[in-house]
Formats: C-alpha cells, sequence, structure tokens
C-alpha cells in the first residue's frame, strides 16, 4: 500500500530545501508568507538556544528566556534587509539579546523597582568589583560614590533595591549556633502582631458607643452582640421595624465615618 503524502508539509518542505537564507528572506518581503517566516524561524532556532544559554542561572527560568529569545529572532526576521549586506546572525544576534535583557530588567525584579534604580544598582554591583580588585578589599559605599559621581545615599539604595532581584525562600535552613536543628528563615521573618489590631478596634469600638445614645447603643448591641433581629428589637422598643433600620443605618454611617479619620 502506497505511503500517504503530506500535501500541506511535502511539497513546501521540498521547495524550502532548495532555496537558501537569502533567497527565502526576498521571498518573504515580497509576499509575508506565514509558511516562509515559520521556515526562517526554524533555521535559526540555534542563535536563540546558544544566546538563551549564555542567561543561565541568572534568576529567571531557561523556557522563559527561551521564549523571549524566540521572539526576539521573529521581530529580527521581520526586520531584516538583503540589501544592507548583513549575515542574517549578525543582524539577529544583538536584537535577541536586546529582547532577553530587557526582559530581566522589566521582569526579574520580584518588586517593581524604578528604572534608574535598576540601571544604578547594575552599576553599584559592576563598580564594587572593579573597585575591590583595584584597592584590594571591599570597598566602603564612600568609595563606591566617589567612584560613580553619585551620593552615598543613592548607592544605599541601589543596594537595597539589589536584594529584590532574585527572592529567597522562606524554605531556606541557616546553621542556628550550633544547635541540632536549623533555623528557617520563615522563622525569623516578622509578622503583623493581630492583637494589636484588636486593642485598637476595641478602642475605637469604646469610644464611639459612648457617643451614642440610650437607643442607638441598645439597637447596635442587640444587632450585632445579641444577634436579634430588627423586628424583635422594634418590638421590645414599641417602635416599627423601618425605624430601628433607619437608627441602625445611621449610627453605622457615623461609626464608619469616625474609622475613616482614625485611619487617616
Amino acid at each position: 500500500m502506497a505511503k500517504k503524502t503530506n500535501k500541506k508539509t511535502g511539497p513546501r518542505d521540498s521547495f524550502y530545501a532548495d532555496k537558501s537564507d537569502k533567497e527565502l528572506f526576498l521571498l518573504y518581503r515580497e509576499n509575508k508568507d506565514v509558511d516562509i517566516r515559520n521556515e526562517l524561524i526554524n533555521r535559526n532556532l540555534y542563535i536563540v538556544e546558544i544566546l538563551s544559554k549564555k542567561f543561565i542561572n541568572k534568576g529567571i527560568e531557561y523556557e522563559d528566556i527561551y521564549q523571549v529569545a524566540s521572539l526576539g529572532l521573529i521581530y529580527a526576521i521581520e526586520r531584516f534587509d538583503t540589501d544592507k549586506g548583513f549575515e542574517f546572525s549578525s543582524f539577529a544576534t544583538p536584537t535577541i539579546i536586546g529582547e532577553i535583557k530587557k526582559y530581566f530588567r522589566d521582569k526579574g525584579w520580584s518588586i517593581r523597582v524604578p528604572r534608574r534604580i535598576q540601571e544604578l544598582s547594575k552599576k553599584v554591583n559592576t563598580a564594587s568589583v572593579y573597585l575591590q580588585q583595584q584597592l584590594h578589599r571591599v570597598p566602603k559605599v564612600e568609595d563606591i560614590a566617589n567612584y560613580l559621581g553619585c551620593s552615598q545615599e543613592d548607592v544605599l539604595e541601589a543596594i537595597d533595591a539589589s536584594y529584590v532581584y532574585k527572592p529567597k525562600s522562606l524554605d531556606l535552613s541557616y546553621d542556628n549556633d550550633g544547635d541540632d536543628k536549623d533555623i528557617q528563615l520563615m522563622d525569623l521573618v516578622g509578622s503583623e502582631d493581630k492583637s494589636f489590631t484588636n486593642i485598637e478596634n476595641k478602642d475605637f469600638l469604646e469610644r464611639a458607643m459612648s457617643k451614642l445614645n440610650e437607643i442607638e447603643l441598645k439597637i447596635i448591641n442587640d444587632r450585632f452582640f445579641s444577634n436579634k433581629t430588627q423586628m424583635a428589637i422594634a418590638n421590645e422598643l414599641g417602635v416599627s421595624q423601618m425605624t430601628v433600620s433607619r437608627i441602625e443605618k445611621k449610627v453605622l454611617s457615623k461609626l464608619k465615618k469616625e474609622y475613616e479619620k482614625m485611619s487617616l
């Protein structure tokens, strides 16, 4: 039985095999055929792989870098002009590297840091390595600031910002001064003490409730501390349920405004 030929890819593959990269670029410039672009991508993915590997272990997963580099390859294919006389690999390399570096600047920081600080952080790191070689000691903040021509405050801000580039896992363990059991980073990180919030809220409620009249105080206490219905409270007070509802809304609105003032 004869083997079925893939009519979509078979003839196209034979057609592409006879064409050079330059011929394919000329054809793509004429008709923008997606199949031709895909062929050019497949032929040049080796550039993406080589350049992506240069950025391994720098804080971002290889798969993400590879995807960004692949987009850079597509941009290079779209912009390449054979009339300029360049080899495509020479043209594509800076385009792809530029996309990768831009991705690192924009996405490599776990917390959004201003671009000015990101750039200064790179300069501080480079200056620190250089000065350590020149001074034969770890450079001081003053040394780096003088070398870069900026203030010591700027250097300190850049150093602090660099710590968010690659966050540490809360499961990271440290030696506990010779004790048998290591201590984890999560045990060293402070957390908000909810008791402080409870104290603040209790103090606020006591002060706010002291300003209510007898009827308002009964309605709030019965509704939110005794879980009584508006109808039950209305029967006890000898008023309509609508009256209880109106007073409740008025008091809650007053408490909300007081709380907002306290939070400012």
